[in-house]
């Protein structure tokens, strides 16, 4: 299983915007969840949105609930993250990960377990 991440867009000032893309491959699209984590400078890992690729089912943590959008190209293998209005509370290294459910975890679960299979990190920085 391999995930190929590309960040659209440079350095980001506050009320930027930022896009995210994860194409997968080596394994059945349709039967994973593919969910977004971020990590801040001394912080947990968060998870911030997932995506039921199955029925897509969209779901999101209160830190990004109207500014984050999750969507995917089932055609493509591809998870798309569109990030807006992004502020200083949002600079944190950004991951894709993929579980082996149709139905999302649990943001609870999410932010204990993580993913089984992960993308690389990128660093996002959002200036004031």
């Amino acid at each position: 299983l391999r995930f190929s991440c590309r960040r659209w867009g440079g350095l980001v000032q506050a009320g930027g915007s930022l896009n995210f893309s994860c194409a997968a491959a080596g394994f059945t699209f349709e039967n994973y969840a593919i969910s977004w984590f971020r990590q801040a400078p001394g912080k947990e890992r968060e998870g911030i949105s997932c995506i039921s690729i199955s029925d897509g089912s969209k779901y999101y943590a209160d830190s990004t609930k109207g500014r984050f959008t999750i969507s995917s190209d089932n055609a493509k293998n591809t998870v798309y993250l569109q990030m807006s209005s992004l502020n200083p509370e949002d600079t944190a290294v950004y991951y894709c990960g993929a579980d082996p459910v149709r139905e999302c975890p649990d943001f609870r679960v999410l932010n204990s377990h993580g993913a089984d299979y992960w993308g690389l990190g990128t660093l996002v920085t959002v200036s004031s």
